[in-house]
């Protein structure tokens, strides 16, 4: 896996995931696991923000109790700490930098997805507010037959429904759980943020440190929609 593979190529498609890389909200995640492991007269084990990133809610709520101690509370430890998160999340919604830039402008040329282990609402929120939510074609969630990430579902579900081949498809990702659900599904993927050491920086085919890298905006203008 090289930057090759995304530098010398033109996507048929792109899949964002929207927390971390689309929306600011880790933060907001990390303030809900406070507040809700405090509501609970918890405290937070040594790295567990490292740990939960990426998870889905529920999957979150029951390492919560598991680290612990509490497995009697996984669902009064779940239903708070969504709830805490839409609550924060609809009170200060922000876009990662160069977001927004790139996600219109690849608009203008490809379709485009959302893949996401958050519900469906707070995504379609949090895009609605950030005037994203119309670049998107399809908003594809963890439910029912979907299985969250680090299963490929999210992603292959978005890739068929943009009308491409998962090899075809971009796909931008923050979380390593992420990483490892697109690539499991055949998306070539873009990395946002520090390169971990390896083996875990294999899960990306290329690292920027933000959307707004020089790079990666010079890629953009010159491969998408060529």
């Amino acid at each position: 896996m090289t930057a090759h593979r995304i530098l010398s190529w033109s996507p048929a498609a792109i899949v964002f995931d929207c927390d971390g890389t689309l929306m600011d909200t880790e933060q907001h995640w990390q303030e809900a696991r406070s507040i809700t492991f405090r509501a609970f007269g918890l405290k937070p084990p040594a790295g567990f923000a490292d740990r939960a990133k990426g998870m889905h809610y529920t999957e979150c709520g029951a390492l919560m109790a598991e680290e612990t101690g509490k497995p009697d509370l996984v669902q009064d430890l779940t239903g708070k700490l969504l709830d805490t998160f839409t609550t924060l999340v609809d009170q200060d919604p922000v876009t990662m930098p160069g977001a927004a830039a790139l996600v219109r402008l690849a608009a203008r040329h490809l379709p485009l997805a959302v893949a996401s282990n958050c519900p469906r609402e707070v995504v379609e929120s949090c895009l609605d507010r950030a005037g994203l939510l119309g670049c998107f074609g399809h908003v594809v969630v963890a439910e029912e037959d979907v299985r969250p990430k680090p299963q490929p579902d999210v992603y292959r579900v978005a890739a068929r429904l943009c009308g491409v081949q998962p090899e075809e498809a971009l796909a931008v990702e923050d979380s390593l759980t992420g990483m490892e659900s697109a690539r499991r599904a055949g998306l070539r993927v873009l990395g946002i943020g520090p390169r971990p050491p390896d083996p875990e920086a294999e899960k990306a085919d290329l690292w920027v440190a933000s959307l707004a890298d020089s790079e990666l905006l010079a890629w953009a203008r010159s491969r998408i929609g060529a």
